[in-house]
């Protein structure tokens, strides 16, 4: 079996640069996942990097496939200096580690919860995962390897959540385009619902 993950960390690195600080998780029963941070200008990101290591299977089949299925890293995008966002790497870490944990498959369009606020402070508990290919591209894996794709997560506030759940993704993330959401600003109010 071929290790992912390096080449994940180098994809990471041509589309973002080099890390400038990196932690570690490890939760019993599962693999280590690593939260890489990179600053650019006032945007700082936070890459998930373990979550790939293994396919995520279907939670309805009786053994998961060890080569087949989907892989993932997820990407958090936020303003510099506005919040503690680096307080974000432990429920990231959680995030990706949900695969194996709770056998669930990460796609776009999925609401993913913490159950708890993503920073001190934070209106969010939840993010919105997105349409990969915009900001890091996927990375092809020889066959029969599924590629690694790399899922931006948009923060959402518990209000936006059960809206979402209710309307759909298309129709929040049309929402926020519509009233010119800063996806980014980590201290964003709920866009207006009505």
């Amino acid at each position: 079996m071929v290790d992912v993950l390096p080449l994940v960390e180098a994809r990471l690195r041509t589309a973002l640069g080099a890390p400038d600080a990196r932690a570690a998780v490890t939760f019993l029963g599962t693999d280590r996942v690593e939260v890489l941070r990179f600053q650019e200008g006032d945007v700082v990101r936070y890459a998930t990097l373990g979550m790939s290591a293994q396919p995520m299977s279907d939670p309805t089949a009786m053994l998961a496939d060890p080569v087949a299925g989907p892989r993932a890293e997820l990407v958090l995008s936020v303003r510099a200096g506005l919040a503690e966002t680096d307080k974000v790497l432990r429920p990231l870490a959680v995030l990706a580690a949900s695969p194996q944990v709770e056998g669930v498959v990460v796609a776009p369009g999925a609401s993913l919860d913490v159950g708890e606020p993503l920073w001190p402070g934070a209106p969010f508990t939840s993010v919105l995962v997105a349409e990969p290919g915009g900001l890091v591209e996927d990375l092809e894996l020889d066959a029969p390897l599924d590629p690694v794709r790399f899922l931006p997560l948009l923060p959402m506030t518990p209000n936006e959540a059960a809206w979402k759940r209710v309307h759909g993704a298309q129709a929040i993330q049309e929402r926020w385009l519509t009233n010119g959401t800063d996806l980014r600003d980590p201290s964003r109010r709920s866009v207006p619902l009505e």
